[in-house]
């Protein structure tokens, strides 16, 4: 039986006091109907999501930069898509990626029910491969797919964003584990990923410690 006080998995990130954490929690206001059933269907189902606290995060770093191409790698039901989306606005575009049929498909519906499809772009497959085909430059490139390809991920990114463009990720402190010894593959790969685009004389980086960790780098 699942617990009902138990936190969903958007809310584990081990990284904030927890006390801070349930505050800054409850000062969120509530999301529309569209966005909290997405909450709870991630809650249930074990989907991950960026929760609405990193998500309004995202939606003010792409208000701010005006940015109207966004890339987003790792999509799962679209929950992080719709705030991209909202955020864009009339002319704006957002492609959605993911590997999973049916979570693109549950996300086709949220959108249409959100408002936001015609701002969306659905794309179902390997997220790397998809945008190694893309010829054009993007104002925001967000990176939440598999940990083990963040490197990877780095290195395909990094031409496809314009000049003053933002390259953001998530998980980028992976709940704590980047200071345990004998890290695994994925702890290993986040590490190298952030000792990438803190190196890298193209960006100028800066790790959000809000949930489980947000890079944003402001390409040069």
């Amino acid at each position: 039986m699942t617990d009902p006080t138990a936190k969903p998995d958007w809310r584990m990130g081990g990284i904030t006091v927890p006390e801070v954490d349930d505050y800054l929690y409850a000062m969120l206001p509530p999301r529309d109907e569209v966005l909290a059933e997405m909450e709870a269907d991630a809650a249930r189902n074990n989907v991950p999501i960026v929760g609405p606290a990193v998500a309004r995060v995202l939606f003010q770093l792409a208000a701010i930069s005006g940015a109207k191409k966004i890339f987003e790698m790792g999509s799962a039901i679209g929950y992080s898509t719709i705030w991209w989306a909202r955020a864009v606005g009339d002319g704006g575009r957002v492609i959605y990626t993911d590997g999973d049929p049916r979570r693109a498909e549950t996300a086709r519906r949220y959108f249409d029910r959100a408002g936001v499809s015609r701002r969306i772009t659905v794309r179902v497959g390997d997220a790397l491969e998809i945008l190694s085909e893309q010829k054009e430059q993007y104002d925001i490139i967000f990176n939440d797919v598999d940990k083990t390809d963040y490197p990877r991920v780095f290195r395909m990114a990094l031409p496809r964003i314009k000049s003053g463009g933002l390259f953001i990720t998530d998980n980028v402190l992976w709940s704590g584990k980047l200071r345990q010894p004998n890290p695994d593959a994925q702890t290993k790969a986040i590490l190298e990923f952030n000792q990438l685009i803190y190196n890298s004389n193209d960006l100028f980086t800066t790790i959000l410690p809000i949930r489980d960790g947000v890079s944003v780098c402001v390409k040069k």
